[in-house]
């Protein structure tokens, strides 16, 4: 890919610029500790929690105990309380712990005159450690879904990254691992894609084919992004 014809770069977070490693952190993870089934749990993140991406609850262990109740009302208080206080340090970890190649990398980009975004679904408690980032000086902007009400692959979401960047769409190049449709919304307001499978081909491989559907190019990691 020539990346000089590009005048800015925005980024997916998770599973993007955050490790692999993170996801393999020992102890228990948030299905484990409130008991439910990770499919069930799954299902809940990933289908039906839309409140909690576009911050219409922002209450860290309501976002919590709507889910797990959902799945089995009699989940006591106490271990949702856990399962919270779990998940917001395992997120912060992820957001703490960056590889070092991963920061040379967007230094490069910078040094090299590109405008740096990051647009993510998230909600508050995924959140709460960005301040602490290594990763949050790079960009010069960052559009977090429970921030400004809307999702990936909804255009606006992505619009409001790129009127924050001052940027043209076919300028801009989107890189990310493909969750949440992301790739296929980059592409409608008009961004060239990148899909980076580095932690998604060891964890969800199945996830890759139809995230290709929509890549104009395709990494292992962001570091070829400066080779």
């Amino acid at each position: 890919m020539n990346l000089e014809k590009y005048g800015a770069v925005i980024f997916d977070l998770f599973h993007t610029l955050t490790s692999a490693d993170v996801l393999r952190v020992p102890g228990k993870g948030t299905s484990e500790i409130l008991g439910v089934g990770r499919d069930d749990w799954n299902n809940q993140l990933l289908v039906h929690s839309e409140d909690r991406l576009r911050g219409k609850i922002t209450d860290p262990f309501v976002i919590i105990e709507k889910m797990a109740h959902a799945i089995d009302p009699a989940i006591p208080q106490e271990t949702i309380r856990e399962a919270v206080n779990s998940r917001i340090e395992r997120f912060r970890q992820a957001l703490v712990n960056i590889e070092e190649s991963t920061l040379v990398a967007l230094q490069k980009l910078r040094q090299s005159g590109k405008s740096l975004g990051l647009v993510s679904n998230a909600d508050v408690n995924e959140i709460s450690g960005w301040d602490q980032s290594p990763l949050k000086p790079y960009f010069k902007s960052v559009v977090f879904s429970c921030r400004v009400g809307y999702v990936k692959p909804e255009k606006e979401i992505y619009e409001l990254a790129l009127k924050q960047l001052n940027a043209m769409p076919g300028d801009v190049l989107y890189v990310g691992d493909g969750g949440s449709d992301e790739l296929m919304g980059a592409q409608r307001v008009g961004m060239h894609t990148v899909l980076t499978v580095h932690v998604i081909k060891q964890f969800w491989p199945d996830r890759i084919v139809k995230a290709r559907a929509h890549a104009d190019y395709e990494i292992d990691r962001i570091e070829e992004l400066v080779i």
